[in-house]
């Protein structure tokens, strides 16, 4: 019998060595922008200031891990598929990406932009929901306005509800079903933009 404290002081360090290598390693995702580089415009007219942000997201997907809703109303947190960086980050540096080739003929800056000095226009964006159903679809809800920088006017708004079936439910096809529903909103952005001519 006095042996055996011994025997756990022996056995511990091989239990926890055994829980370690049994982890699943963390697999990190990123949003894509769009893969086409941006047009340089050949225009005379002069370039309209386009500033993105500020971006609000709900506070429960401000956090790494990836957020799925199941469907008795309840979320699944990943522990081991989580972004790489900030999700509100990389969504501004898509969308900002995206709109510059989008809106080639204008110049596209990300908030805060005071970096480069003041914008004409400034397109604030409150994302209401952005995430997935399990085998079922990627969503995104959000409102935004148009806002002319100049003279604080709203200049135009709306409310955007994208849907995308998704292929599968594995976090490879969850994050690109994702990447493709914020290039349809850049595209829908991108237009209300035009409309201001």
């Amino acid at each position: 019998m006095a042996n055996q404290p011994s025997k756990w002081f022996i056995l511990l360090p091989c239990i926890l060595l055994s829980a370690c290598l049994s982890t699943p390693p963390t697999r990190f995702y990123l949003l894509e922008p769009l893969s086409e580089a941006p047009s340089f415009s050949t225009t005379t007219e002069k370039k309209r200031h386009i500033g993105i942000g500020p971006i609000s997201i709900p506070a429960l997907l401000e956090r790494k891990k990836i957020v799925t809703r199941l469907p008795d109303n309840s979320v699944k947190i990943a522990e081991f598929h989580q972004w790489a960086s900030p999700l509100k980050n990389n969504i501004v540096q898509v969308l900002t990406h995206n709109l510059a080739i989008l809106q080639a003929d204008n110049l596209i800056r990300a908030y805060p932009w005071s970096a480069y000095g003041t914008v004409d226009y400034r397109i604030v964006i409150d994302i209401i929901r952005f995430d997935t159903r399990p085998e079922q679809s990627a969503n995104l809800e959000a409102s935004w306005s148009i806002i002319n920088e100049k003279n604080h006017t709203l200049l135009s708004n709306g409310r955007t509800k994208i849907e995308r079936p998704l292929d599968d439910s594995s976090y490879p096809s969850t994050v690109n079903a994702l990447n493709h529903i914020l290039s349809e909103f850049s595209q829908e952005l991108s237009g209300a933009l035009d409309k201001l001519h």
